[in-house]
């Protein structure tokens, strides 16, 4: 499992012992992450077994690379070589076509093509704990009233790579608990998640999530249209994204990140994002850094973590809530806003609102901040620090942070100035 690294002067790195959860969005992780046998999905459906196909060589097509990040605010962001690749080596694979009623088993690492049209077919990986699985999506499309689609039980990582083609997996009903294991997405995955390819991934979900990793997941590339009555991608330890389409309409959030233990790491290093949300269009327990891509997000909330990182990136967040909020859902962060680069442009609803809201601080070091709010620009409970970038609050540029409930321009600089001013970059609450 790779993990992503992330260091910053900013990181206040506090005792874990203390921590608390990001509240009722939180979803527990499953204890038995390497199970190697499952009840049985439906008394009525038939199990095939795919045997093993050809190995993928972990020395020669899984070596890590590293992909640099885009400010020094952090390291690295690995994936490996294979996560890169959009095109699968199906010379060896073993072809699967899918069919009504029907289990698949999966329980040897290799290249797995998956085919065909079917309803209530599950295609499940049981395979050993250091397998690699590969899903190549030809064109397939299935449809089930209760249990997912695709069901990894076990493997070390799990690559669902789409060709050329049109994709699509549907749960139309209620999901059903598979023993100890809550399946509530159409993929649902105990283990790392890389989703990756040239062709387009359909995804709907009417009662649950589309995606989901209890683990790591990591999307390279590819083309995803996910309806969701729950979060549209989830996973518990990290979500990382290189590149991909990505058109998401959610009752929830349209990525989140959790575990029990109140960590969480969301990273974006490029993309395309349309994001119609419900609660959050991107939420993350911990972490949330963005170091490129191009964001449409509309929302209650449009950006959420305890510590978010703008490096790079184009973001538009049209929200009736708050457009970026910082809020101290894990001890182990500074609860802060940095603001890096990028162009980020933050159009809020009436009411009650903030468009750019710290439960801590927020650092302005680049890029431009171009708000349009009602009421409050800028709202935050620790410190303010202004020290390069532009920022536009209303269509007219301003110098220093505003802290006022009566939007920006010069009556957020008249606020700030009547209650003692920013002295170096620094404000005050009022």
């Amino acid at each position: 499992m790779k993990k992503t690294y992330i260091t910053s002067a900013m990181i206040m790195a506090l005792a874990l012992a203390s921590m608390t959860g990001c509240g009722d969005l939180s979803v527990s992780q499953n204890t038995s992450s390497t199970a190697k046998t499952a009840t049985s999905v439906s008394d009525t459906k038939e199990s095939v077994t795919a045997e093993k196909s050809t190995e993928y060589s972990a020395d020669e097509s899984d070596e890590a690379i590293e992909v640099k990040q885009l400010s020094n605010e952090t390291e690295e962001t690995t994936y490996t070589q294979r996560d890169l690749e959009q095109t699968a080596d199906t010379s060896e694979a073993q072809n699967i076509t899918v069919a009504d009623n029907k289990t698949i088993d999966i329980t040897d690492e290799g290249v797995y093509t998956i085919s065909g049209s079917a309803e209530n077919c599950t295609v499940r990986v049981n395979a050993e704990d250091t397998a690699k699985v590969q899903l190549v999506l030809d064109g397939v499309n299935i449809e089930n009233e209760d249990f997912p689609a695709i069901y990894v039980l076990s493997a070390d990582k799990v690559f669902i790579t789409t060709t050329d083609s049109d994709n699509t997996l549907t749960v139309s009903g209620q999901f059903t608990a598979d023993g100890e294991n809550n399946t509530d997405a159409v993929i649902y995955s105990k283990d790392d998640l890389v989703l990756n390819g040239t062709g387009t991934l359909n995804v709907t979900s009417n009662y649950g999530n589309g995606i989901t990793s209890k683990d790591d997941m990591k999307i390279t590339g590819g083309t995803y249209n996910v309806t969701s009555a729950l979060d549209a991608f989830e996973a518990n330890d990290s979500i990382s994204v290189n590149d991909g389409t990505f058109n998401v309409i959610t009752n929830k959030d349209g990525f989140h990140c959790e575990n029990d233990e109140a960590e969480g790491t969301i990273t974006i290093s490029g993309g395309t994002f349309t994001i119609n949300g419900e609660s959050d269009g991107i939420q993350a327990c911990a972490v949330l850094q963005i170091d490129g891509g191009t964001l449409d997000i509309t929302a209650p909330e449009g950006l959420e973590a305890t510590y978010i990182v703008i490096n790079e990136g184009n973001i538009n967040i049209n929200a009736s809530d708050d457009g970026i909020n910082a809020s101290a859902s894990s001890n182990a962060y500074e609860t802060a806003i940095v603001f890096n680069g990028g162009n980020v442009n933050v159009t809020m609803g009436q009411g009650d609102t903030d468009a750019i809201d710290s439960n801590g601080s927020i650092y302005v070091n680049g890029g431009i901040i171009n708000v349009t709010a009602q009421m409050s620009a800028f709202d935050y409970d620790g410190n303010a620090e202004f020290n390069g970038g532009t920022i536009i609050v209303n269509g007219q540029e301003v110098s220093e942070i505003p802290q006022s409930m009566m939007g920006g321009g010069m009556r957020g600089e008249m606020n700030g100035n009547m209650n003692g001013g920013f002295g170096g970059g620094r404000g005050s609450r009022f």
